[in-house]
C-alpha cells in the first residue's frame, strides 16, 4: 500500500470522507492506534459500521443502535472481516476514534495518532486477511510518517480505564509476523 503524503490518503483504495474530523493541532503523526468495532455487536458485515461513521446510522435500525447514533466518531481507517480497506479521513486531519487518552504522558492521543478499526470484538478472534491487511498499512505508515514499532498500541493501551479494545481475541504475535513478512 502507498500513500499520497499530499492528501493523506492511501492509494487505489475506497475513501468515503467522514464529517466527524477537524484540523491536527500539530503536523506530528506518531502513534497508530487498534481499535475494533462491529455493529450490531459481534455481527459482522452490513454497512452499519459505514452509516455510524459518516453520521448516517438509523437509530432505528436496531436498539443498540439507539445508544450509539448521537455520537461523532471516526477512524482514519477500517478494515472489515473479509480484508477490504476504507479510510474515512486523510492522515493530516485529526479523526475522533480515541477520546480521552494518553501515550507516555501526553494527553489527546486524536491529536497525534491515526487510528484503524478492525470488524471484530474483543473476543472474537480476528481473521488472517485482517492482520495481513493491518500489516501492510502500519508499514505503508511507518513508512510515511516514521512510526516506531513501540508507537503501535491498542486503544486499550492509551484509555486502559474506559476501552478493552481490540481486546484479548487480537493476536499481537500474528501481527507482528505479518509485519515482518510486509
Amino acid at each position: 500500500m502507498e500513500i499520497n503524503q499530499q492528501t493523506g490518503l492511501v492509494k487505489n483504495i475506497i475513501y468515503h470522507p467522514s464529517p466527524h474530523c477537524n484540523e491536527r493541532p500539530s503536523p506530528q503523526i506518531d502513534l497508530i492506534v487498534i481499535h475494533n468495532i462491529s455493529l450490531p455487536p459481534n455481527q459482522w458485515g452490513g454497512n452499519y459500521v459505514d452509516q455510524f461513521f459518516l453520521g448516517k446510522l438509523d437509530p432505528h435500525a436496531h436498539p443498540y443502535f439507539k445508544t450509539i447514533s448521537h455520537l461523532r466518531v471516526s477512524p482514519h481507517l477500517f478494515i472489515r472481516r473479509d480484508g477490504q480497506v476504507i479510510q474515512y479521513v486523510p492522515f493530516n486531519r485529526r479523526a475522533w476514534h480515541a477520546g480521552e487518552s494518553s501515550f507516555q504522558g501526553r494527553m489527546n492521543c486524536n491529536d497525534f495518532s491515526i487510528g484503524v478499526e478492525l470488524e471484530g470484538s474483543d473476543d472474537i478472534p480476528y481473521e488472517k486477511i485482517q492482520y495481513q491487511q493491518l500489516a501492510q498499512l502500519v508499514k505503508a505508515l511507518q513508512c510515511a510518517y516514521a512510526i516506531p514499532l513501540s508507537h503501535i498500541v491498542g486503544h486499550s493501551d492509551i484509555a486502559p480505564e474506559r476501552k478493552t479494545d481490540p481486546g484479548a481475541a487480537f493476536s499481537w504475535d500474528d501481527f507482528y509476523q505479518c509485519l515482518e513478512t510486509v
